[in-house]
């Protein structure tokens, strides 16, 4: 099926990442204003006719969560009701990918109820990055395009690449097949952290499984948080004898004490990308450092655009 004109319109989550994207593609952003009344409530106005335009929206979902949430579902709203051809949200952090199942009696799997609202306020389609659940791609009745950061990431990881000294770790039972994908593309060991959390962002203990004694040991997660765990867990690959320690996460969430906590580790540098803007303390500390996806995600929607194949971007 053929779509009318590409029009790419962005949210303010992340306004530079967008134009950076655009710029890319050779195009421009769409002219468009989204503001607050006083009471909080979000407006927008699209300055330019969409009718019949392929509309692809890019917003992150990053905090302040649910301000950029709304914020994206006004956005479709006004596209729908522009009469746009087809209306695609581009979501760099898929924010509640964490609430994607009942961990408990009686708590919510909000990740799905995202899913719902995004289809509700218009969204023929979702392109996103690095789902922390791949399995919230199942919550949509809509095609779900899921990106992964890996070959930018890769190609990051070369600077502190050593043939036969580097051992790319899991934090997490559940990262292992991540981890696994990245060992492989480096040629590199495999290890992994089995820890135990007493609740939220609390970490009770923690065992590697794995040698890591005098290797590159490179942590591998979908995202830093508060990076309590993240440092922990270099912590611990010092304390058994890993020679260097660095650390590669697709979202820098980097909420509370993240920036001081992550200056403060044995970590020499942190990698991630710019799904998500760096705060002005993230941005100026010298361990973190930003590689942009943003020549990935226009190319993606290029493809879709195109009708073309996406998941040859991976082979």
């Amino acid at each position: 099926m053929q779509y009318g004109p590409l029009k790419i319109l962005s949210g303010n989550a992340n306004r530079p990442f967008a134009e950076r994207m655009a710029e890319g593609m050779g195009q421009t952003l769409g002219r468009m204003t989204v503001r607050r009344f006083s009471d909080g409530e979000v407006f927008v106005e699209i300055h330019e006719n969409i009718r019949g335009r392929d509309v692809f929206i890019v917003q992150p979902t990053c905090p302040p969560v649910n301000e950029n949430l709304m914020e994206l579902l006004v956005i479709m709203d006004a596209a729908k009701r522009a009469s746009a051809d087809r209306i695609t949200a581009v979501i760099p952090y898929f924010g509640y990918a964490r609430q994607d199942r009942k961990v408990l009696p009686r708590t919510p799997i909000s990740s799905k109820l995202v899913a719902d609202l995004l289809q509700a306020a218009g969204a023929d389609r979702i392109l996103t990055v690095d789902l922390h659940a791949g399995q919230i791609q199942g919550f949509f009745d809509i095609p779900v395009d899921h990106l992964y950061a890996k070959p930018v990431m890769l190609k990051a990881l070369q600077e502190f690449h050593e043939a036969g000294k580097t051992v790319v770790v899991s934090p997490d039972a559940g990262g292992v097949e991540r981890a696994r994908a990245f060992a492989k593309s480096l040629d590199s060991d495999l290890a992994v952290i089995d820890k135990r959390r007493e609740g939220p962002n609390v970490v009770a203990g923690m065992n590697i499984i794995g040698d890591v004694a005098g290797k590159t040991a490179i942590l591998l997660d979908d995202m830093v948080d508060t990076a309590g765990t993240l440092t922990q867990a270099a912590s611990a690959l010092a304390g058994k004898g890993a020679s260097r320690v660095f650390a590669c996460c697709t979202h820098a969430v980097l909420s509370g004490k993240a920036v001081s906590r992550i200056s403060e580790s044995v970590i020499e540098a942190l990698i991630v990308s710019d799904t998500i803007p760096l705060s002005e303390a993230a941005a100026a500390s010298p361990k973190i450092r930003a590689h942009s996806v943003a020549g990935l995600l226009g190319e993606a929607i290029e493809r879709i655009h195109n009708s073309d194949s996406v998941s040859s971007l991976f082979e």
